[in-house]
């Protein structure tokens, strides 16, 4: 016989169950509301679990690189010693976040991993090293951007997936780009190079150089120019069917992330992004990079990131 008060136990039950789920939804909204971020949404896209700050109202996401053995001097470092890629989140204006991080990578990452994130609505602000005498060579890759928490976690999350993509296929970071030896004697043709770039440069040995000048104002009241190093130059050696170029963009702040995606777009990769000076105005920020293929080719890449500038200056 059935107990008179299974019934009653069962509804109680349920009730209390229900109860439960209605409270536990409703403090996750009111944590999410509380602090402008929805956290369970950016654990979700980026596939990492955060911490929150309450004091500071941050969202932070951490990936330790412990894939790959990392020397320093020859003295094995742990990601806790300034080795492990993240990413903050915080409210920003109207509905939209705002997320700022830095990025652990390999050589044979950086500029993929500069794709992804240019590609998915990031903004990539600098690019350096933090070491000295470090094995694979370790680099930094500072990372920002607004908009809906949406398209910055998967911004986040896109990073995070090429470089898996990478070491997926060579466990090791590679020790080049792969493009082979160039001849010892270039010949580059100096009259194409300038027909792209719409002016003279200057010629050595078979190498060729333009260089492009601005101008800023320093605290003394100063004007510096180019022969300052206020300038954006690009310097082409090897053969006009396989040449490399090198150089140095000098860029105002707005003009950096199209520079970025035009340099990218081109196949030419960026290989340090970081100031030159302090105090100058309008602040000048300097991008290198390095491109290999035809030289006509290789031209038109960074001639078209150039002419990025004026329009972006303009906005």
């Amino acid at each position: 016989m059935k107990s008179p008060f299974f019934p009653l136990i069962y509804v109680l039950g349920t009730v209390t169950v229900c109860t439960l789920f209605l409270w536990c939804g409703g403090t996750i909204a009111a944590a999410a509301g509380e602090t402008g971020l929805d956290t369970p949404k950016i654990e979700s896209i980026t596939g990492l679990k955060g911490a929150l700050n309450e004091k500071e109202n941050t969202f932070k996401v951490s990936k330790p690189r412990n894939d790959v053995a990392i020397t320093v001097e020859q003295v094995r470092m742990a990601p806790f010693m300034g080795l492990t890629s993240w990413a903050t989140f915080t409210p920003g204006t109207n509905d939209n976040v705002m997320v700022m991080g830095d990025m652990v990578l390999f050589e044979d990452e950086v500029n993929p991993a500069m794709s992804a994130a240019l590609d998915n609505g990031l903004e990539v602000t600098a690019l350096h090293n933090h070491f000295f005498f470090d094995e694979p060579k370790v680099y930094f890759m500072h990372i920002g951007g607004e908009g809906p928490v949406e398209t910055l976690a998967e911004g986040v999350r896109a990073i995070f997936d090429k470089v898996k993509e990478i070491r997926t296929t060579n466990a090791q970071p590679k020790k080049s780009f792969g493009s082979g030896q160039l001849p010892e004697k270039s010949s580059i043709d100096g009259e194409a190079i300038s027909q792209v770039f719409g002016q003279k440069g200057d010629a050595n040995n078979g190498m060729y150089k333009v260089t492009i000048g601005r101008e800023v104002k320093m605290p003394c009241g100063c004007d510096i120019g180019n022969t300052m190093g206020v300038n954006t130059w690009a310097a082409f050696a090897g053969m006009p069917d396989d040449a490399l170029v090198v150089g140095d963009f000098a860029v105002l702040e707005n003009e950096l992330q199209t520079v970025l995606k035009t340099l990218r777009g081109a196949n030419i990769n960026i290989v340090a992004i970081h100031q030159h000076m302090t105090g100058e105005n309008p602040r000048m920020i300097f991008l290198h990079y390095y491109g290999r293929g035809k030289a006509l080719a290789l031209a038109q890449g960074v001639k078209a990131a150039i002419n990025t500038q004026p329009l972006a200056a303009s906005n």
